[in-house]
């Protein structure tokens, strides 16, 4: 399997602006889909946001509006810009790969915390 890091988590206010990164060890156009989650403290994991290799994507109905994915094919890096942060948008942010006739894997995460 390959090995993904993601990255630019922080602390920001409410209505503040964060990107997440996520590297991947392999080409990421060898993957099906790339698909951000994330778990807020005591939560479950939940569905962000994904792309395919086909550049479909797909958003959560609360990102919809307000995140953005995208992909960097030459750097094997998916991005999630996240704008009009809310404090409920706090949680560990976590890439995860679902190649076509592999497991899928997962980063770490990086923390997100919404707060004044």
């Amino acid at each position: 399997q390959g090995q993904l890091v993601e990255s630019g988590g922080g602390l920001v206010q409410p209505g503040g602006s964060l990107r997440l990164s996520c590297a991947s060890s392999e080409s990421i156009m060898d993957i099906y889909v790339m698909a951000w989650y994330r778990q807020a403290p005591g939560g479950q994991r939940e569905f962000v946001a994904s792309t395919t290799d086909g550049g479909r994507i797909l958003y959560a109905d609360f990102a919809q509006d307000r995140f953005t994915i995208s992909r960097d094919n030459a750097e094997n890096t998916v991005h999630l810009q996240m704008n009009s942060l809310k404090p409920e948008d706090t949680a560990v942010y976590s890439c995860t790969a679902r190649p076509l006739g592999r497991a899928a894997y997962w980063g770490h995460g990086t923390q997100v915390t919404v707060s004044s």
